[in-house]
């Protein structure tokens, strides 16, 4: 072959890979491991954008440089196939969703080939597979059969959690309801987000900030009270926060889940009602400032608003709550929006001064963080400040500052006034103080508080895993056994949801009703199924034994193979995928399922690839193909509105995205990776130029170009042999360190000089074709063959420097006259301190900075600098 020809040459590879399964994973592996793990993709219909190789290429460069330093190396893919789209359009068209998804599986998989990426296809995992979902099912059954030991902070199972007495004397009905409340699974009332749309339950992570459904799009979201699966993964905040230390993951994400977590350290205070038994407790970080809480404020969703809401008062109070339900989180939390709110008609004593404090409703307070009530103190807390001077509050400065708080908040701080016994001290002596005043009394105690809340764990929607549990009139609810598993879905006539919170599994009645597996009296099954997040919680797990039927993995391969060494994707998973999956880790570490706490030591997040959009003077976007150019300038098609060039997400919207098929067809796979590596760091947002692409097609054309030169057994060259060492030098540091910018820019040096040669010189192109490999692979495998070698340079080991050819000749030295430097020397590599200080006198300008001037001390630092 004379020229070079991605379209014969990679074929022909990727054929050869996988018919003599050049990259299995070893079966009874020992030595050392390196478990490499991309986050598996949801495979819709749309297929890959360029996008999705970004990361998928640098884990596989980073597994074929591991392999050739002698690791083990465990490198799959599976597929997130459970999920929203494929429902919608099988309730569109009809089709069954196993269809839908079977395809765009397909479609997925045959692009991922093409980009010539090492994994072990036997390993290959699908979440809608029985084979594999049984596994979930199992995995969710342990979490049904756990409870919490809050003082070993660890889940145990149910066969460990003593019945108190009392609950004994009181029958069984009692102890299975006490019981399942101590549950990590459990079935309770909830107020949930519904989305009218999809007519399904929403995680509260899937509302946007604009109140919308992730999923979907439409903002026919809203609040409402069902019975929900829910998992307490707040009982493992603790673990989840204390975990974040010891992990090599971006700081951005680790701070994302703190903030998610959100613990803080206040009190919980107890405020009596006027006229009732009832007590109403607030949590608050700041309990110094309690003489200058004026008013209360509750959640549109407290528990206590029907019981203590005058009957003047109810009407508006009902009318306000329902509006409040239509709202996101987000939308009643805006520190910008205007403040609302009712007046419950109710009042409560400040546990302080005896003053009665009026108890209103607003929805600037959310039942899901603290107790879903507050103390209002409004001269030092900006909410509280304008809702006060909205409806006409009283304001008491407790925090003395250099404002009016009659006009303008001070949030502060200060010595403490109008305080009583707290007068004069500091924040911190105060809540000290009014901490223990309150416990000693019986009307406030410490507390910790999170934002997080359980996890709302189940859809009303046909497409997901069915939930393995049967409610018996006389068990309660009992698992299915485990040698019943998996509960496949069943075959079902329409696949939209009812709406009225139940899934259309409900509909199917012979499914639905079935026998109790321990009393076998008449009994019904469980009819939500689990959310898409169930199953990518786990599959990790599943990789290292995915065709095992006795359990989700044997723990000889767990122990071998866990903690994944380094995981590659999104940071758009910073707090949902990667809290939840860390979560569920944790259990199976408590049950000794696994034989780590975490489950992935290193992070990394590629940046986003981007693509050139038109934007109009009020800042919509226009998709490219409305876009008109001539001489540079851009307009809008049918209105000539004159447009700017930006730089955007590649969205179907705007028809910016770059297809990578397209890419491979013209230019070819290898370009294609050696690009998106070559376009700047990994973790960095990066822009797509075609000019870019070609340029590194033209690199690997000079490649092939020296390749097929006559070969030549000659010793190389000494500069040439000395750039060859130096390059495998830092090719081996930039790949182990994932700068594959900087790899391929040392790439392109060597073979610049190399490309000046008559001849293809065997010496340097072997340990450049093994480095190439890990990049560019299906090139490097044909340059090995042309070379003579038997196949495949995938399976040879990576080339080492040799130190002396490596090292430099010379190095610059910074001379610094009192501390600044005012000279760069070359001089030799290797000078001793004597010798180097006496190199840098001799130097004529160095001479004449010093004329004059008498030097009283001197400091050498040999290969590093001179101070005179």
């Amino acid at each position: 072959m004379s020229r070079y020809n991605p379209q014969e040459i990679e074929p022909k590879w990727q054929k050869r890979w996988l018919e003599e399964k050049t990259f299995k994973t070893p079966d009874r592996p020992e030595g050392k491991k390196f478990y490499c793990l991309d986050m598996f993709p949801y495979p819709s219909g749309a297929g890959l954008h360029v996008g999705h190789p970004e990361g998928y290429t640098a884990t596989d460069i980073v597994c074929r440089y591991k392999r050739a330093k002698g690791f083990n190396v465990l490198h799959p893919m599976g597929w997130d196939a459970f999920g929203l789209p494929a429902e919608q359009y099988a309730i569109k068209t009809g089709t069954h969703p196993r269809i839908t998804t079977a395809k765009n599986c397909d479609t997925f998989r045959r692009q991922i080939r093409r980009l010539g990426l090492s994994y072990d296809w036997d390993r290959e995992i699908d979440t809608t597979d029985p084979d594999y979902y049984k596994w979930t099912q199992w995995i969710f059954e342990r979490l049904y059969d756990t409870w919490f030991d809050d003082k070993a902070q660890r889940g145990r199972p149910m066969s460990e959690l003593e019945t108190p007495a009392e609950v004994e004397a009181k029958g069984p009905a009692a102890v299975r309801e006490w019981r399942d409340s101590k549950r990590l699974a459990y079935f309770a009332e909830a107020k949930v987000w519904f989305c009218d749309n999809c007519k399904t339950v929403c995680a509260n992570e899937e509302v946007l900030a604009d109140g919308s459904h992730e999923k979907c799009g439409t903002k026919e979201v809203r609040k409402v009270g069902l019975k929900q699966w829910q998992l307490r993964i707040p009982l493992y905040a603790e673990r989840l926060l204390a975990g974040l230390d010891k992990l090599d993951w971006p700081e951005g994400v680790k701070e994302a889940q703190r903030n998610w977590i959100g613990r803080s350290t206040g009190a919980e205070i107890d405020f009596a009602l006027v006229g009732r038994e009832e007590k109403l407790r607030v949590y608050t970080t700041r309990a110094d400032t309690l003489f200058g809480a004026t008013y209360m404020v509750i959640s549109p969703e407290h528990p206590l608003i029907g019981a203590i809401c005058s009957d003047e008062a109810r009407p508006a109070v009902e009318e306000y709550r329902r509006k409040a339900a239509l709202k996101s989180d987000l939308e009643r939390t805006d520190l910008n929006k205007d403040k609302t709110g009712v007046f419950t008609g109710a009042y409560a004593i400040n546990p302080l001064n005896n003053e009665r404090v009026p108890i209103w409703i607003s929805d600037y307070v959310l039942i899901s963080y603290g107790t879903g009530a507050i103390m209002a103190v409004p001269a030092h807390d900006s909410r509280d400040w304008e809702f006060a001077k909205k409806f006409g509050l009283p304001i008491i400065e407790v925090l003395k500052g250099d404002v009016d708080v009659q006009e303008q908040v001070y949030e502060g701080d200060g010595p403490h006034v109008n305080s009583g016994f707290l007068n004069g001290m500091g924040v911190d002596e105060a809540i000290e103080t009014v901490t223990k005043w309150l416990e000693e009394r019986g009307k406030g105690h410490k507390a910790v508080n999170y934002k997080l809340r359980d996890w709302i764990f189940s859809r009303q929607r046909y497409w997901g895993e069915p939930m393995p549990l049967v409610h018996c009139p006389h068990c309660g609810t009992v698992a299915v056994p485990e040698d019943q598993l998996p509960l496949e879905l069943p075959e079902v006539k329409k696949y939209e949801p009812t709406g009225t919170g139940e899934s259309p599994l409900a509909n199917v009645e012979e499914w639905v009703n079935c026998t109790c597996p321990v009393c076998g009296a008449p009994a019904k099954r469980e009819t939500n199924t689990m959310p898409q997040w169930a199953g990518s919680c786990w599959y990790y797990l599943r990789y290292l034994d995915p065709h095992n039927d006795k359990e989700f993995a044997s723990r000889d391969k767990v122990d071998y193979w866990m903690p994944v060494d380094l995981y590659v994707g999104g940071a758009e998973h910073a707090v949902l995928h990667l809290l939840y999956a860390r979560f569920w880790h944790k259990v199976l570490f408590d049950l000794g399922l696994v034989n780590t706490d975490e489950p992935f030591m290193r992070l990394v997040n590629q940046g986003m690839i981007t693509s050139f959009a038109y934007q109009r003077p009020d800042k919509s976007l226009v998709p490219v193909d409305m876009v008109d150019e001539e001489g540079g300038v851009f307009t809008e098609k049918g209105t000539g509105v004159k447009l700017e060039r930006v730089i955007a997400k590649m969205s179907k919207s705007l028809k910016n995205v770059i297809n990578p098929d397209e890419i491979i067809k013209t230019y070819g796979a290898d370009t294609l990776r050696m690009y998106e590596m070559f376009m700047g760091p990994l973790q960095m947002a990066k822009p797509w130029s075609t000019q870019g692409l070609q340029g590194v097609h033209r690199f690997l054309q000079k490649v092939w170009k020296i390749c097929t030169k006559p070969l030549s057994d000659e010793p190389l060259p000494a500069e040439l042999k000395k750039l060859l060492h130096k390059s495998i030098k830092k090719i081996t540091d930039d790949t182990g360190t994932l700068n594959f910018n900087t790899a391929i820019s040392q790439m392109m040096v060597l073979i610049n000089e190399a490309g000046k040669c008559d001849v293809c010189y065997r010496e340097m192109m072997d340990p450049f074709t093994r480095m190439l490999s890990a990049y560019a692979p299906h090139i490097a495998e044909e340059m090995w063959e042309i070379l003579g070698n038997a196949p495949s340079v995938s399976q040879t080991k990576w080339p080492v420097f040799d130190p002396a050819f490596a090292a430099d000749d010379t190095v610059t030295i910074p001379v610094q006259f009192s501390g600044k430097v005012r000279e760069k020397l070359d001089l030799p590599a290797g000078l001793d301190k004597d010798a180097l200080l006496a190199a840098v006198m001799e130097n004529e300008n160095v001479k004449k900075r010093l004329e004059g001037k008498t030097i009283i001390k001197t400091i050498v630092v040999p290969g590093k600098l001179v101070n005179l």
